[in-house]
């Protein structure tokens, strides 16, 4: 057995989207378009970030490896390949129940990084203010 364990967020990622999956929700994952290797459609990129239904219906080929998410899409009618990081996501969450987790940073085995699972209420308030945040 190696003596430094593999990171943490490929797998949690793979799980929550299972989970989502198999409850019939629609996850969507938000990206840091910053870092490098981040290939997505730059025309939906807002304030850094792009926010990606990873979805089976929405994609095809979708991959969920260890060092990055790739899949192909169509996007403004155009397909697209797109590949990300691992590193580069900071969040997997339902479109239906805004359930998920937030990552902050890189999550590695030391266990410095949080993350974090809320639940909303059945009827969540409108408001453009996001309901995930870090708990540190």
């Amino acid at each position: 057995m190696s003596s430094e364990a593999s990171p943490q967020k490929p797998y949690l990622l793979r799980a929550m989207h299972e989970w989502m999956s198999d409850n019939g929700q629609t996850p969507h994952i938000v990206v840091d378009v910053s870092l490098p290797g981040v290939e997505v459609p730059q025309n939906n990129v807002r304030d850094g970030k792009i926010v990606l239904n990873v979805s089976y219906a929405a994609t095809q080929n979708l991959g969920l490896g260890n060092d990055e998410i790739t899949f192909d899409a169509r996007f403004d009618g155009k397909p697209r390949n797109v590949r990300i990081p691992s590193s580069a996501v900071l969040a997997i969450y339902a479109r239906e129940s805004s359930q998920g987790m937030v990552f902050s940073g890189e999550v590695e085995p030391a266990g410095d990084d949080q993350l974090v699972i809320e639940k909303r209420n059945e009827e969540p308030a409108r408001s453009n203010k996001s309901h995930l945040r870090i708990i540190k």
